[in-house]
């Protein structure tokens, strides 16, 4: 019979070995007084020979455990080792058993153990196997390896070395003349500061008429003067058309109109720089037989170009007339040989073809101009707007450059002017960020009210006109990216807005603001420049809808930010900010 006993070396006791007491109740009284005899002798067994060594061995052991652990533990990061509970197999026939495994357990260097067990005979070559293997992996040599790599390197501290102040050293050398000493060391005398003259890079042209003097032709040259004679010949063209139409009538117009604006193109031949610098103004002249273009410059330039003229350099003449940007152009109404342009250097100019001059109509140089209109058919009377919001009625038949009557607005800024086509007594103005409508036979030079303030505008406004025929609409155009279109049919304390197109009108620093004016063939169709891609000139209905696209391709590559239409015929010119003229004509 063989039974276990769980018990440790470290811990063991000669009287731990007791019998369970379940062996008791399952055998017999022989049985167990058998047991009782062979539990004796056990007993005498393990007190004559395990029990002297076993303590020696086992304090033998844990000293070389406790060794090699410790190496281990130094070497690899504090590697545990724990003592594990142990069982010794006890058979009843010891001495068979310990004669026949002593062959199998015994090793060399194994000879102190001969009196242990097998198990612990094996047990303590695995301690010392395991411990032999770890020493030949040489943990500590690796360890101190990565001990080095992951140890942090403090940056070395580079403290700026102060330079040494010398104390009887010289100093950097100074200039004698910067200070304004003499080389014996004494002051010199202050010198007068003589003012220091700035040139003007645009000084005002002197007062009264000026030649026409092209500044790219021979002003001898017989092409100048059969130019000068082409403009003084063209006669007045009438603008006949019918001004009350029907629904049906308006809607068929409007298919014929598209029809014709399909036919418009644009080429080479149509296109050329006539000024230097972005164009600020535009006017078609209102001729049927030869097409005419004028183009104010912000150089101050005026160009002309006959486009009936080949080659196109030939018909291309640029004038002088300004100092600053010309902002306004006009063909006069009662005689289209004149061409009016103002600008902001503070004059307003008639040039006359027919006696090749360009005549001072007004002149204010404490102030700068934007805008002008003409109040009278005949062209007689106009209304001047200026920078710093105050207007001017100017009579042209009394002699002399001055204005009739200034009057103060309630506007900080005035950018447009535009007189109303039938009640020529009203016109509107383009504030900073109100449209007020006034009417001039009650102008007050102190300050004038106006009869109607639009106030639906959150940002900067660019421009405000009536329709060309009947003067029942007004369209704006501002930088919130909006096209608002009022009806103006009923001029009382207020008019209502119609429609609000969207239009982006954000053109940046470089490129002239956008201004929506209105074909003088079909009033109900507004015309604006597109920032869109590929580059374009946009017609829009009153209502808001779409109606056509003028693309050029490579002719045109720019944005046009100025447009005007002909009066009478189907050509439309644009104006970019190199100076280019593009026209589109059928």
């Amino acid at each position: 019979m063989v039974y276990l006993v769980p018990f440790s070396l470290s811990t063991y006791k000669p009287d731990q070995l007791k019998r369970p007491k379940s062996l008791l109740d399952k055998n017999s009284n022989n049985e167990v007084a058998c047991k009782k005899c062979k539990k004796a002798e056990i007993k005498k067994t393990c007190r004559k020979i395990l029990t002297p060594k076993m303590e020696a061995t086992s304090s033998k052991a844990e000293s070389t455990l406790q060794k090699s652990s410790l190496d281990v533990h130094a070497e690899s990061n504090k590697w545990q080792y724990k003592s594990t509970s142990d069982a010794v197999i006890l058979s009843a026939d010891t001495e068979s058993s310990q004669d026949g495994d002593s062959d199998e357990g015994t090793t060399p260097g194994m000879d102190d153990f001969s009196g242990l067990s097998p198990y612990e005979k094996k047990r303590l070559k695995n301690i010392s196997e395991n411990a032999n293997f770890f020493a030949s992996l040489q943990l500590s040599e690796s360890a101190a390896r990565l001990r080095e790599m992951i140890k942090k390197r403090q940056p070395p501290e580079s403290k700026r070395k102060k330079p040494k102040k010398k104390e009887n050293g010289t100093g950097c050398r100074r200039s004698m003349r910067l200070l304004k000493v003499d080389p014996s060391g004494v002051s010199l005398p202050a010198t007068p500061t003589q003012p220091i003259l700035v040139a003007d890079e645009n000084p005002l042209l002197p007062p009264g008429p000026l030649e026409m003097t092209s500044e790219n032709r021979d002003d001898n040259s017989e092409l100048f003067k059969g130019f000068l004679q082409t403009w003084a010949e063209v006669s007045k063209v009438s603008l006949g058309r019918t001004r009350s139409k029907n629904t049906e009538k308006e809607l068929s117009s409007i298919k014929s109109y598209k029809a014709n604006l399909n036919g418009m193109i644009i080429s080479e031949d149509t296109v050329y720089k006539v000024t230097k610098g972005p164009i600020f103004s535009m006017a078609l002249h209102p001729s049927e037989i030869r097409t005419l273009v004028a183009a104010g410059a912000r150089s101050g330039q005026v160009g002309l170009w006959d486009l009936t003229h080949q080659p196109k350099e030939d018909g291309v003449y640029i004038f002088q007339p300004h100092s600053q940007p010309v902002s306004c152009l006009y063909f006069s109404p009662a005689n289209p040989a004149h061409l009016l342009s103002l600008s902001y250097d503070g004059t307003l100019r008639c040039g006359d073809f027919s006696r090749a001059v360009f005549e001072e109509v007004y002149r204010d140089e404490r102030s700068s101009f934007s805008s002008f209109d003409f109040l009278a058919e005949d062209a007689s009377t106009l209304i001047v707007g200026h920078w710093d919001g105050s207007m001017s009625l100017v009579d042209r038949r009394t002699p002399g450059t001055s204005c009739e009557k200034l009057i103060n607005s309630s506007l900080s800024k005035i950018r447009t002017v535009h007189v109303h086509p039938v009640h020529r007594q009203y016109f509107i103005t383009a504030g900073l960020r109100d449209i007020h409508i006034y009417d001039a036979r009650c102008l007050n030079p102190s300050r004038s009210k106006p009869l109607i303030s639009l106030t639906e505008h959150t940002k900067s406004i660019a421009s405000a006109y009536f329709s060309p025929l009947t003067g029942n609409r007004v369209v704006t155009t501002c930088a919130d990216c909006k096209l608002r279109i009022f009806d103006s049919s009923c001029i009382s304390s207020k008019i209502p807005l119609l429609t609000t197109i969207r239009h982006n009108t954000i053109t940046g620093r470089w490129l002239t603001r956008f201004q929506a004016v209105w074909d003088p063939k079909q009033e109900d169709c507004i015309i604006v420049g597109s920032m869109a891609h590929p580059r374009r000139v946009e017609i829009f209905h009153e209502r808001g809808k779409w109606v056509h696209s003028f693309l050029g391709g490579e002719c045109l590559a720019s944005v046009c930010s100025i447009n005007a239409m002909h009066p009478t015929r189907y050509i439309l010119a644009g104006g970019n900010s190199s100076g280019k003229i593009h026209v589109f004509m059928n």
